[in-house]
């Protein structure tokens, strides 16, 4: 009798346990997705963040924490391709100049992110305006670091080999820069 209570009262907190971890997961799903739609590519946020609902829970901080540290995963693998990209002999001289400007900015927008989630890192305390403020100003020299990048090849003379390889995957980057962004300056005004 004693054997079958503990066994019972042990599948009884097993059950609860699930039910609370999954009431948990919902809940910091929502959160995910609320946040999300606060944003330009909601859909691109929900899909790249609800991975980590669970680290994240309903921590603003922590929110836009791992959206700068998606974002610089996504332009680390970006800058790769551009300067696999800049080193082919399939590049017309305009190309190249372009992927040289494209490889530069790419890597100043990596160095801002990365100085962004640094300053965004430990408490703020009462630096916390001025902190926020620097955040907010790199993440938005990243983005337009990214639109000039593609700028470089608008024009029909620039749809070549450079372009058809580098355009969506800088696209992706400037897009979740313009989230993380929105995430950042959400954190800062709560």
């Amino acid at each position: 009798m004693e054997l079958s209570f503990f066994s019972s009262a042990l599948a009884l907190l097993l059950i609860i346990s699930l039910y609370m971890s999954q009431v948990s997961a919902t809940a910091d799903t929502e959160f995910v997705k609320t946040s999300c739609n606060a944003t330009t590519y909601p859909k691109l946020c929900f899909n790249t963040l609800s991975a980590y609902a669970g680290k994240i829970q309903a921590s603003p901080k922590l929110l836009a924490n791992t959206a700068l540290n998606v974002t610089l995963s996504n332009a680390q693998c970006t800058f790769i391709i551009m300067t696999r990209v800049a080193k082919s002999p399939r590049l017309k001289p305009r190309e190249a100049l372009a992927m040289e400007d494209c490889v530069e900015l790419m890597g100043d927008s990596i160095d801002m992110i990365r100085n962004s989630i640094v300053e965004l890192g430990p408490d703020p305390g009462q630096d916390f305006a001025f902190r926020m403020s620097n955040v907010q100003t790199w993440v938005s020299a990243a983005w337009t670091d990214t639109v000039t990048c593609l700028d470089g090849f608008s024009g029909n003379e620039m749809g070549g080999y450079a372009k058809s390889n580098i355009q969506s995957p800088v696209l992706v980057v400037e897009h979740l820069i313009s989230n993380a962004l929105a995430l950042v300056n959400n954190y800062a005004n709560s």
